[in-house]
């Protein structure tokens, strides 16, 4: 087929999705391919990867940017090389479906548009697939294979980014367009493109694949950035302005109603517009709806009408009071029946307004919340970070979030504290620079520009975690999309060592900054004592002279609450009244309570203690099967761990796992109860194979606590004294 196309790919940050995307293209067939990619001072290893491409095909040629440029600018670098009959640009973290180039092909060999609109689909991380969403406006009915758009309006409904637009090259160059700078760079070409073709074809295939993991995605972050629409829209006008006969009459009244729409939407979604930037965004919509504004120009009805008439006016606040009563209508429909729920909608909408009010105060650069386990209280590595910082920077204030009073009650002394969902809450999650946590705040809570999120995570990884989990059962309803959004929030992660900083650049992929520093929550192991461990047997009530044994399971399917009071009750009758069970049940299992025992080992449930660091402060021996508390428990180097693992291969088949535990464990192993009791009693714990093995496993999973880990964060993110 005479026919070349000319594929420009930019390129930035997008190591992970970059090798699919490159595959998707050289396996198409069907027409003589130029494939261009550009790598904008990519930060990971793309230009490697597009190297190593280019160096196995001939057809992939590779631009390196000295600077970052930019999406437009990426674009625009791919052009100047491009020579091919036609453009099609395929961002670097998409892919091409099959068959792509060979349809696209026959119909551009058919027709000779100026521009082929083509059909996609949108991925998911979880695997699923949804169609284009728009595709009725133009395919319903179908329209002639060649088209303008005053014949064809509709299309202006459809998105209006470039990728699913096959454009013919010599039209784009002589059009007098190019890609804007900052965000929503390509809607100053894609507009122009369907408004001055004479030959627009629709292909109804789908043959472009948008990934929809929104990490780093404009629509999900919060930036100044967003301000840039105003450029892109004014250079659109100006082009209709500057093309008079070329642009039918009523099509500038269409692109004028969907770029207000645009604006709309940007200002309304939460956690896009910086707070202190939202009056000066809507200012910019509304000296947008002035000066663009057609002739003759009349509102539409509706809602979206009466936004329109607040932005003209420029009634911010009327647009907001509008906006929330439209809300407050919707939940308002079938009430008495759902009344309770219409209730909790009226202070959901409540908060929303106070915390989108909160946004617009300035950030406080001396505030720094903390959270530990969903608000659950005062624990783990924050509590650690915390404590230091408030050493090392005693100029920024530390915050907690719990879940309730009674949690708040229950920190210690000098501790502020706010409760959740609160309106002290609302304001200091809304204008504190740093927030720290060790799982993901709550995604109503935007990730404001400049603010700082730590996250530190809080255990090293023996199952699998994150996107890991695609597939697995024990994903469940996992939304991967919200998580990427998640991650895409995080500035710096905290891991202990190696091996977790290479299962989290898989399970959680972002641009953040990894701390391998230690686990801060250790750094109380690392430098304990003698006198600690007494002084921890003594607040948990242990009789002097007892052995204390640490039971801490993980949560397992298939493990009942019968079968592990059975289990505990069995080890406790084999080991004696010498020893002391410490109990601690995962938190997805408080309710199996403690089996009583009338002889053997005496046993205290520990569940509730808000400290596993004393706990293990206390202990002379840990028992559990796949929790990561073993990885902990390690930095102990004195205290040998043992393996209860009736059901490895079950678990590694069912869970996935990121190593053989058993190939490499951190001391003695035991598949039944006996087992477990002889090799507790009989000294097996402290054999030299056993020590060899505990020594291994500390110097792989532990090489960072010195306990020092909390300073070397806080140096690294907070303004130090």
């Amino acid at each position: 087929m005479d026919l070349r196309i000319s594929i420009v790919v930019p390129v930035h940050g997008v190591e992970a999705l970059l090798p699919e995307c490159l595959d998707s293209l050289l396996a198409q067939s069907g027409a003589e391919l130029e494939l261009i990619a550009v790598d904008d001072a990519s930060p990971d290893g793309c230009a490697a990867i597009l190297d190593a491409y280019a160096a196995r095909d001939e057809r992939l040629r590779v631009v390196h940017l000295a600077a970052n440029r930019g999406l437009g600018g990426a674009r625009k670098a791919g052009l100047e090389q491009a020579t091919g009959d036609y453009v099609w640009f395929v961002d670097g973290d998409d892919r091409l479906m099959d068959g792509a180039v060979e349809a696209v092909a026959q119909r551009l060999a058919q027709v000779r548009p100026d521009v082929l609109v083509t059909d996609f689909v949108r991925g998911y991380p979880d695997g699923r697939v949804e169609p284009n969403t728009w595709r009725r406006q133009i395919a319903d009915p179908p329209p002639p294979e060649v088209f303008t758009l005053a014949e064809k309006p509709q299309l202006l409904n459809m998105i209006m980014s470039v990728w699913n637009k096959v454009v013919r090259r010599e039209y784009l160059l002589t059009l007098g367009v190019e890609f804007g700078d900052g965000y929503y760079e390509d809607i100053s070409v894609t507009y122009p493109l369907l408004l001055a073709a004479e030959r627009i074809s629709y292909l109804d295939r789908p043959c472009y694949y948008y990934r929809r993991e929104r990490e780093g995605a404009i629509t999900h972050s919060s930036s100044p950035k967003h301000l840039d629409a105003f450029g892109q829209y004014d250079r659109i006008f100006d082009f209709i302005d500057a093309s008079e006969g070329r642009t039918a009459p009523g099509l500038r009244r269409r692109v004028f109603d969907r770029t207000v729409l645009h604006g709309v939407t940007v200002y309304r979604t939460p956690g896009l517009v910086p707070g202190g930037l939202r009056g000066a965004f809507f200012d910019r919509l509304t000296g947008h709806f002035r000066d663009h504004r057609p002739d003759g120009y009349s509102f539409p009805g509706g809602v979206r009408g009466l936004q329109y008439r607040c932005v003209a006016r420029g009634a911010r606040g009327a647009f907001h009071r509008m906006d929330d009563v439209n809300r407050l209508r919707t939940l308002a429909r079938g009430v008495p029946a759902r009344a309770r729920r219409a209730v909790r909608g009226l202070l959901g909408v409540a908060r929303r307004g106070a915390y989108r009010a909160f946004l617009r105060l300035p950030m406080n650069e001396n505030l720094a919340v903390y959270a530990a386990y969903w608000y659950r209280g005062y624990a783990c590595s924050p509590a650690a970070v915390y404590e230091k910082a408030r050493e090392l920077a005693p100029s920024v204030r530390g915050v907690w979030v719990v879940a309730d009073k009674a949690a708040g009650a229950a920190l210690p002394e000098g501790v502020d504290w706010v409760v959740a969902n609160t309106l002290p809450y609302l304001r200091v999650m809304a204008t504190a620079k740093y927030l720290v946590n060790n799982v993901n705040f709550p995604h109503t809570m935007t990730k404001r520009a400049g603010s700082v999120h730590v996250q530190t995570q809080h255990g090293t990884p023996l199952k699998h975690m994150g996107l890991d989990l695609k597939g697995s059962p024990s994903a469940g309803d996992m939304d991967f999309e919200r998580l990427l959004e998640h991650v895409g929030r995080w500035d710096y992660l905290v891991t202990p060592n190696p091996h977790t900083t290479t299962a989290f650049a898989g399970a959680y992929p972002g641009r953040y900054e990894v701390l391998e520093t230690g686990y801060p929550r250790n750094d109380r192991l690392a430098a304990a004592t003698a006198q600690d461990r007494e002084t921890a047997r003594a607040a948990l009530g242990v009789r002097e002279g007892s052995r204390v044994l640490l039971w801490a399971p993980t949560h397992r399917d298939g493990v009942t609450p019968s079968r592990r009071t059975e289990e505990l009750t069995a080890l406790a009758r084999e080991l004696g009244d010498a020893y002391t069970l410490l109990v601690r049940r995962h938190y997805l299992e408080t309710d199996t309570g403690i089996p009583p025992v009338d002889q053997g080992a005496r046993i205290l449930d520990v569940s509730g203690h808000p400290s596993v660091e004393e706990l293990c402060l206390a202990a002379d021996l840990l028992v559990t099967d796949y929790s990561s508390l073993m990885f902990d428990f390690a930095v102990l180097a004195d205290r040998p761990i043992v393996l209860y693992v009736p059901d490895w291969e079950r678990y590694r088949r069912e869970r996935g796992v990121y190593f053989d535990l058993l190939a490499a464990p951190p001391g003695v192993v035991a598949t039944t109860v006996p087992e477990l009791a002889h090799a507790i009693s009989s000294g097996r714990t402290g054999e030299a194979e056993a020590t060899r093995l505990r020594r291994a496993f500390r110097e792989r999973f532990c090489p960072h606590d010195d306990g020092r880990a909390s300073e070397r964060v806080v140096r690294r993110v907070f303004p130090v004294a």
